[in-house]
């Protein structure tokens, strides 16, 4: 399978503080009106079958939910999932919660989906490139697939991994490795090659001293990238 049982081991550490607002995934909370944003921006939401790739708490997940989407979530840290599938209940949600991978699930859905979110989980997995093949199977045509990742430069690794993990307490130490990180222009060349054709780019920041996130030009750090599953 396509996954570090570290790094499942990681998330599942801190399954507890997925829906802390002031815990260990406090800049997730901060991100997600941003993400759910982007993603807004490109695609009405209302009624669209979606799925969650690496959905982990569930965070996401329930924006998309909110926003009008027939949303699924898909992970395999058991116990991160165990913590979405309770939110979701304790506020009357339905939401299907699958601990299947997505190579898993593309075999079983091939063009099923009308968008895929995939959030802050590219730089996580041995290989990428397997996860955004996955996804063009899902995908029906013309579907459209959300990204978020860091990029690999030496300020993302000033920022994300030193600053955020190791100065500020953001992130629990050990959630990012720097090799694993991806540069823009890689990740628009894999999704080309799995037959996608990239939309839109932007940078994604946040400000640790006033808990807000925005979008910016420069996507030297955090990035957002969109794309479409057939020719331009």
């Amino acid at each position: 399978m396509n996954v570090n049982p570290l790094e499942i081991a990681q998330f599942d550490r801190f399954a507890g503080e997925w829906w802390n607002p002031d815990g260990d995934f406090r800049t997730l909370h901060a991100l997600n009106p941003v993400r759910l944003g982007f993603v807004q921006a490109q695609l009405n939401l209302t009624d669209q079958r979606m799925l969650d790739v690496g959905c982990g708490g569930g965070i996401f997940t329930e924006a998309l939910h909110t926003a009008g989407a027939r949303v699924s979530g898909a992970d395999l840290a058991p116990e991160s999932l165990k913590a979405a599938r309770a939110h979701a209940l304790e506020n009357g949600l339905v939401i299907d919660y699958l601990e299947r991978s997505v190579e898993a699930l593309s075999v079983d859905f091939p063009g099923q989906f009308d968008a895929i979110t995939c959030m802050e989980l590219l730089e996580h997995v041995p290989d990428p490139q397997s996860i955004i093949h996955a996804c063009a199977r899902l995908l029906k045509p013309g579907g459209w697939l959300f990204l978020s990742t860091i990029n690999r430069t030496p300020m993302s690794f000033a920022q994300a991994i030193v600053g955020a993990e190791y100065v500020l307490n953001l992130l629990p130490r050990g959630t990012h490795h720097y090799g694993q990180l991806i540069r823009p222009s890689e990740l628009a060349q894999g999704l080309r090659q799995a037959g996608f054709t990239p939309r839109s780019l932007s940078g994604l920041t946040y400000n640790p001293l006033t808990r807000r996130a925005r979008l910016v030009q420069s996507v030297e750090v955090n990035y957002l990238l969109s794309a479409q599953l057939g020719p331009a």
